[in-house]
């Protein structure tokens, strides 16, 4: 008999040899199973927000597998990377665009919503004794929370609004931009992301190199820091922040290209 452990190790290899052969085939049917194999994770991220927002547990479901569907068409059998671990920025970033698009109002509860009133005192004393922006894990610390349970407040918080273009992306050697320096217009800013801007990045996404597009994806589209990206792809900090700054680079004279 299997064992849970023994269960998702041969999940995971079965998934890994259908991955190998859809990149050899791109049949569709491999891709259904792979998606068949894999809708727990779909699953898991529905329940996560059908609870905070006024969609249906269905609705979720289907636009999550639009994400399981993306991160099988982009996964790289050659990194060593677990597909669940590169799928699930995927379909959180999915069902996230929905809600977004879609002006749900993400609701909260209320012991979040008062630890985050309280952090906001906190991470000011925090930055002013350590000369520094506190890190999670400092954070999380001092409202006597997990680390887990800490970034699950700050995600729920940022759905609750929609889509700005101030919205900060860091780069740790260049400081601090936002999605509003990609848009020629300023008429934007402070205001939900334009259709006519939407297709814009994504057609100047489209555009990039490969592996440069996807790292800007997980860091814009999928909110994960610069750090969880390099783990995620398995490589150093140093070369996500040189591919964000290359990106950001390249998008810009795209879309300036685009209003000329």
């Amino acid at each position: 008999m299997l064992t849970p452990v023994n269960r998702e190790q041969e999940l995971k290899h079965e998934t890994l040899e259908l991955l190998k052969e859809y990149r050899e085939s791109e049949s569709r049917s491999i891709r259904d199973r792979v998606v068949h194999l894999n809708f727990g994770l779909v699953r898991k991220e529905a329940h996560h927000w059908v609870n905070q927002c006024n969609e249906s547990y269905e609705d979720l479901i289907q636009v999550g597998c639009i994400g399981l569907i993306r991160a099988i068409e982009r996964f790289d059998t050659t990194k060593g990377t677990a597909f669940s671990s590169f799928a699930i920025p995927y379909i959180r970033g999915e069902i996230q665009h929905y809600l977004r698009d879609r002006g749900s109002s993400v609701r909260i509860p209320r012991r979040w919503l008062a630890l985050r009133q309280q952090s906001v005192a906190k991470i000011q004393e925090l930055r002013l004794k350590l000369n520094r922006q506190p890190t999670d894990a400092e954070v999380a610390e001092i409202l006597q929370v997990s680390v887990a349970e800490w970034q699950e407040i700050k995600l729920a918080d940022q759905n609750r609004e929609p889509l700005s273009l101030d919205t900060p992306v860091n780069d740790t050697e260049e400081g601090t931009t936002c999605l509003g320096e990609l848009v020629a217009d300023p008429r934007y800013r402070s205001f939900q992301l334009a259709q006519e801007d939407k297709i814009r990045l994504q057609q100047a996404l489209a555009n990039l190199e490969n592996r440069t597009r996807e790292i800007l994806e997980f860091v814009f589209l999928h909110d994960l820091t610069q750090k969880e990206v390099a783990e995620l792809l398995n490589i150093s900090v140093v070369t996500v922040s040189r591919r964000v700054k290359k990106g950001l680079e390249a998008m810009k004279k795209l879309m300036i290209g685009t209003d000329s």
